[in-house]
């Protein structure tokens, strides 16, 4: 019973993850979860705005409770099946992390810079949130897709355009950590 306190291992959570999509792909159904946000768009009444949201919702409201499934078991992750709120992050990541103005690295999963309401009062934190939620948004929808949708359900059923989307995802983050990154922070 202790193991569900702890960080599950990848013979079992990858199974589980494969588990799902093999379900999915049954009955005939796409996981994703960045196309939750247009349907919720479409929920606000943006169809009467846009034709990119007219679109038949009722048909994709399923996923909208994968999402609250997510938020759900997230929270319940974090607060009750949890020993230990720390993360595992190599000690050298940390030290560069620390040097770079994250106290927090190792010990949570949001750095307190950007995600404490005292971020808040920071010009520059809410611009990068900003300017990165802007950024991230553009590109999960000009991609056709977020990572989850391409790294998991694309790629499980075998999708060209998913390799190429997932491909691109790794060499951004590539050159975010390791040439933007540092003029950032």
């Amino acid at each position: 019973m202790e193991m569900i306190y702890e960080p599950w291992p990848w013979y079992v959570s990858g199974p589980l993850i494969a588990l799902i999509m093999f379900l999915l792909i049954f009955i005939g159904k796409s996981f994703g979860m960045s196309s939750n946000l247009r349907t919720m768009c479409t929920l606000c009444g943006a169809d009467k705005v846009a034709d990119f949201f007219d679109f038949n919702w009722i048909e994709h409201r399923w996923n909208l409770i994968v999402v609250v499934g997510a938020v759900i078991g997230g929270f319940l992750g974090a607060h009750v099946l949890s020993n230990d709120p720390a993360v595992a992050i190599n000690p050298d990541t940390v030290a560069i992390l620390n040097e770079l103005g994250f106290s927090s690295a190792g010990n949570e999963y949001l750095p307190d810079e950007l995600y404490s309401l005292d971020a808040l009062t920071d010009v520059k934190a809410i611009a990068i949130l900003l300017i990165g939620g802007l950024l991230i948004g553009f590109g999960a929808r000009y991609a056709g897709g977020c990572t989850s949708g391409h790294a998991i359900s694309g790629l499980s059923n075998l999708q060209l355009p998913s390799l190429i989307a997932v491909t691109g995802f790794f060499l951004g983050g590539l050159f975010m950590i390791h040439v933007l990154f540092p003029f950032i922070f």
